[in-house]
């Protein structure tokens, strides 16, 4: 019987687990036991009583994890980060199979680290979009977690109310959010907004998206750019040139400057995100203002933004927060863990690996075998990587 290893998040302030009580007897339908590195969920809200009682057994330490399990499951993985210290790998052996975040084309040294450790490697950040694979999509996940959370921070910093109010006072007027990027970020962002009861507007670069930014009730923002190439057949928005966006914020510049709460969600997957919002666009906001940058990790939508910091602009306050899903780590846990638990039904079959590469989704995640690291940027999944709102 093949062992799961659950190990402690060590990337720093990570709070979520790769694996939760509940997705164990999923686990052992598969054949897999597992063993959960003690205190490994507790900053979840997972104790270790709760793993014992679906059928776990808990390791004292990490190096026992490591030492009694074949596949290795955590959130950040081993690889290195851009926003983390490198991992530490002594641990991960060529019987090991890694699975998790591994950031392969940000940061490929990490993936190369790790096959030089001899271990196979599965990068859930490379799932493809096809309809299979949406049990799976890690990366969505996370994303619709960032859109919620940052609506709440903007409205935790924001000097006023989101909804309209009618009281013994007068009534107050509803605060006016506008979201960049209607991918699974931008969308939860728009709904959260929505229900805290704020008028918003949504802005995307694909014409298609306009049709799902109106279903929640959000006016969507039409600019007069030719936009005929921004969408690739995976239904991501493309790079687009810097003189693209050098006239998207020409034009976006006084839609900006008319709402209290902006929320930039564009990311591109394995480069630095696009400058969306200039300094100049935040000059011209009023005092008080709030702009949530989910995009910061990459290097922020916002030419102000600085990762994982609160920047204050002659009153316009920038959030540059980074790990965001971390904030939130039961919930996010929850929704990862069936990811992967969906995932692994893939490459075990009856308690044994099975890396079957006429597989699209197991082709185009594994990033390290045989000791050697095998560049995502080949498969197709990575071939229109560009301007993605998460």
């Amino acid at each position: 019987m093949l062992v799961v290893g659950v190990p402690k998040e060590t990337f720093p302030n990570e709070r979520r687990v790769a694996i939760v009580p509940a997705s164990l007897p999923n686990l052992a339908k598969l054949g897999l036991e597992a063993l959960v590195e003690s205190g490994a969920g507790a900053a979840a809200g997972f104790p270790d009583a709760d793993y014992v009682a679906k059928g776990a057994r808990i390791a004292a330490s990490r190096a026992e994890t490591f030492a009694g399990a074949q596949i290795l499951l955590q959130v950040r993985s081993f690889a290195s980060s851009r926003t983390g210290p490198p991992p530490s790998l002594e641990l991960v052996g060529k019987g090991h199979v890694v699975v998790g975040f591994l950031d392969p084309i940000g940061a490929p040294e990490g993936v190369k680290a790790v096959a030089a450790r001899g271990a196979t490697a599965f990068a859930l950040d490379l799932i493809p979009r096809i309809s299979r694979a949406q049990a799976m999509d890690a990366l969505s996940s996370v994303a619709m977690v960032i859109g919620y959370k940052s609506v709440l921070l903007a409205a935790d910093t924001l000097p006023r109310l989101f909804p309209m109010m009618m009281t013994a006072g007068g009534t107050l007027t509803p605060a006016k959010v506008f979201v960049i990027g209607g991918g699974v970020a931008g969308l939860q962002a728009i709904a959260t907004a929505r229900r805290l009861g704020a008028l918003v507007s949504g802005y995307d670069i694909r014409p298609a998206v306009k049709e799902q930014v109106e279903s929640l009730g959000a006016k969507f923002v039409e600019l007069p750019l030719e936009t005929g190439q921004s969408q690739d057949a995976g239904g991501y928005a493309r790079a687009m040139d810097e003189s693209f966006y050098r006239r998207q914020r020409e034009l976006m510049g006084r839609v900006v400057a008319e709402h209290d709460v902006v929320i930039a969600t564009a990311a591109v997957p394995g480069r630095t995100a696009p400058v969306l919002v200039s300094t100049d666009m935040v000059d011209a906001m009023r005092p008080g203002s709030v702009i949530v940058d989910a995009a910061a990790e990459q290097g922020g939508n916002c030419e102000v933004t600085k990762p994982g910091e609160a920047v204050v602009r002659k009153g316009v306050t920038v959030l540059g927060p980074v790990n965001i899903a971390s904030s939130v780590p039961n919930h996010a846990s929850q929704l990862h863990s069936r990811n992967v638990a969906n995932f692994l039904a893939l490459i075990v079959k009856q308690g044994a690996l099975s890396v079957d590469m006429s597989d699209q989704i197991v082709r185009e995640t594994l990033v390290a075998r045989d000791g050697a690291a095998v560049d995502p940027r080949q498969s197709p999944a990575a071939a229109g990587d560009g301007a993605k709102p998460r």
